[in-house]
C-alpha cells in the first residue's frame, strides 16, 4: 500500500445515484456514500457525507487529496487532509463492479485491532466514462516495512535487533488477531503491506485486497474423530 509505482492521472468524475452494496448486519458500521464532485485527484476537494444511521446526525467531510503513495492493478492510494479537523487519512480508490460486493470493505469491516490498519468510513465516486470506484477511508501511516528495511541497506546497516522483535512480535500479534476472531487469510503480507510509525514504532498490517474469510471444511464426523 506504502510503496508509490507511479500511473497516470485520473478522469474526472461525476456525481452518481446508485446503491452501494449492503453490509450485513453483523459487519462493523461504517457508513457508505456516494461522493459528489471532484474525483479523487491531487489537488482535488473530495466532499463526501458521513453519518445518518442509528440516530447518528449527518455531517458533510471533505478531503484534500495531497499526494499518490501507491499505485497497481488494485487502483490508487492516496494522502489527503481532512479539510474540517485537518487529520491525514488515506485513501484507497478501487474499482467496483457494480454486480458485486467488495470482498475487501466486507473484511475491513470486520477487523479492529492495534496492529491491523483500521477503516473509517468510505464512499462511491463515478468518473466520466460510468466506471464505479470505491473509496477507502484509512488510518495514514506514514512509512513502509519495506522503506525502514532499505533505509538500513542504504546506509549499509543492521536494523538493531530490538526493533526487528518489536517489529516481528506487532506482525504476528496482527497475524494472529485475524486468523482468530474474523477468521480472515490475508494472503499478500511483505514490507510493503506492513506499515510503521516511525514515531512510536507501532506496526499494521495493511492492504487486505488479496484476502479471503475463512471456510471450515471438516465435517461433525470427523472433528469427532
Amino acid at each position: 500500500m506504502a510503496t508509490a509505482l507511479g500511473g497516470g492521472p485520473n478522469p474526472t468524475a461525476d456525481a452518481m445515484e446508485v446503491d452501494p452494496p449492503r453490509a450485513s448486519a453483523d459487519e462493523k458500521h461504517v457508513a457508505t456514500i456516494i461522493a459528489g464532485g471532484s474525483d479523487a485527484v491531487t489537488g482535488h476537494i473530495i466532499s463526501t457525507t458521513i453519518g445518518g444511521k442509528n440516530g447518528e446526525p449527518k455531517r458533510t467531510i471533505s478531503y484534500m487529496a495531497e499526494r499518490v503513495v501507491g499505485t497497481g492493478s488494485f487502483g490508487v492510494v492516496f494522502q489527503a487532509k481532512c479539510i474540517e479537523t485537518g487529520e491525514t487519512v488515506a485513501i484507497k480508490k478501487v474499482l467496483q463492479d457494480k454486480r458485486y460486493k467488495n470482498r475487501e470493505l466486507q473484511i475491513m469491516r470486520s477487523i479492529d485491532h492495534c496492529n491491523v490498519i483500521s477503516l473509517k468510513h468510505c464512499f462511491f465516486s463515478t468518473t466520466s466514462r460510468d466506471e464505479l470506484f470505491l473509496n477507502l477511508v484509512m488510518e495514514f501511516v506514514p512509512e513502509s516495512l519495506y522503506r525502514v528495511l532499505k533505509h538500513y541497506k542504504d546506509m549499509k546497516q543492521r536494523m538493531p535487533l530490538i526493533y526487528v522483535k518489536l517489529y516481528m512480535y506487532q506482525i504476528f500479534r496482527g497475524l494472529a488477531y485475524i486468523h482468530t476472531v474474523p477468521g480472515i487469510c490475508h494472503r499478500d503480507i511483505k514490507p510493503q503491506n506492513i506499515l510503521v510509525d516511525p514515531l512510536s514504532h507501532q506496526v499494521k498490517v495493511c492492504d487486505f485486497g488479496s484476502a479471503k474469510i475463512l471456510v471450515c471444511t471438516c465435517s461433525n464426523d470427523n472433528s469427532k474423530k
